[in-house]
């Protein structure tokens, strides 16, 4: 496939390591160099690099954050805000565009405290200052905007909030974070926020009347309403609420692996009927089944091929949710700090430490296009699932 511009910018080189920041060292944006056993044809491998160079390639989910290379440094590392973005691996990515929330749930890893509105704009901006000194990505304001990045050989990245609980009960930060190029925002993360409840919590209230404020605002603005991580009757709501579709960037199916991350038939069908899509998760640990409990690009697809018999091929495209370094290694100190760890509970299951054959952005995309190939799908469905809907559906949301 054609890889994208790349001048080897490395984040924030424009400044002095040590001296202006507090630089780690950090991990590889190769992975760890093993190839996923997906046997193309030449035929075949001629069909992926023509899918790629004639149609949009999107992932509703994925992330130009890196690691560091060593886990003990994950705490400082994110929270001096000084965080490196791949911009040589989205270059060889292929994709054309990403929905990336910058890790904006991270800031505060080391700390018990939530994480706030400063750091949500503090991190924003160190994150804009540096894409503004490269020239592979660009931020992704309008439909326009992606165009342009396909047509110009870059990756367009589209700014997301995982959560909208730095909200608080503020209703006009909405417009605030619009204005900041925030163009798609989860509802809650896993835990409970004045709109409504996580998919961790015991008992779901569902949507608050802040929460349904909050909906009926982002309609308004033309910010796409995301419920990856709400909990069963909050996403009911949500979906109930919302003038527009609703996606669920980054998730499967909770009838084939039985946890909170999942969502279950009813959820994903609301989602379609409303005229949504479906992206699927590939994080590891959670997109397993009984067939698959190695986490891998087969357990990933499992997901996809149901969710596709359920809702139609009109309504699912990928969200792998994937970056670079050690993503268990993150979920853990995540978990801990918020005090949680029932997102993945549910279903007996070892341990995989990455998911093989989607490990960061770089292999996600173009394996699934190659794993969609070589399983017999046309160029039309491809087309759909790859980037085709969710371009639809944000073509009825992001209105001016």
């Amino acid at each position: 496939m054609k890889k994208k511009a790349y001048d080897g910018y490395r984040s924030f080189s424009y400044l002095e390591d040590d001296a202006d920041y507090e630089a780690v060292a950090l991990s590889s944006q190769e992975g760890r160099g093993e190839t996923y056993p997906l046997e193309l044809t030449p035929e075949e491998e001629k069909r992926v690099e023509r899918i790629f160079n004639e149609n949009l390639v999107i992932s509703m989910r994925d992330h130009g954050f890196i690691m560091p290379a060593h886990t003990r440094d994950i705490g400082a590392y994110c929270q001096n805000g000084y965080t490196a973005f791949a911009y040589e691996g989205l270059a060889k990515s292929g994709m054309d565009a990403v929905f990336d929330n910058f890790m904006d749930g991270i800031m505060n890893i080391s700390s018990k405290m939530g994480l706030k509105w400063n750091d949500v704009i503090c991190n924003l901006g160190l994150r804009y200052c540096d894409i503004a000194h490269q020239d592979t990505v660009l931020i992704a304001k309008t439909l326009f905007d992606i165009f342009h990045a396909k047509e110009t050989g870059r990756v367009a990245v589209i700014p997301c909030l995982e959560a909208a609980t730095v909200l608080e009960n503020e209703i006009d930060r909405v417009d605030i974070l619009y204005g900041l190029g925030i163009r798609c925002m989860g509802i809650t993360y896993n835990e409970a926020n004045t709109l409504g409840s996580g998919l961790s919590e015991e008992r779901d209230g569902g949507l608050t009347r802040f929460g349904r404020r909050v909906v009926k605002r982002m309609n308004q603005l033309g910010m796409a309403i995301d419920i990856s991580h709400c909990g069963d009757v909050t996403s009911l709501d949500v979906i109930e609420s919302s003038d527009k579709p609703v996606l669920i960037t980054h998730a499967g199916a909770r009838a084939l692996w039985n946890t909170p991350r999942m969502k279950p038939d009813e959820v994903l069908l609301a989602c379609k009927d409303r005229g949504g899509v479906i992206g699927i998760l590939a994080a590891p640990n959670t997109t397993l089944t009984k067939e698959h409990k190695e986490h891998s690009l087969e357990a990933v697809m499992a997901h996809f091929e149901y969710i596709c018999d359920l809702v139609g091929i009109d309504h699912v495209g990928f969200g792998p949710d994937t970056f670079y370094g050690d993503h268990v290694a993150l979920q853990h100190a995540v978990d801990a700090r918020l005090s949680i760890g029932k997102s993945h509970s549910g279903e007996a299951f070892d341990e995989s430490p990455y998911v093989k054959g989607i490990e960061n952005p770089t292999e996600a995309m173009s394996n699934v296009v190659k794993w969609l190939v070589r399983h017999g799908y046309s160029d039309r469905d491809i087309a759909k699932v790859t980037g085709g809907n969710v371009m639809r559906v944000l073509n009825e949301i992001w209105i001016k």
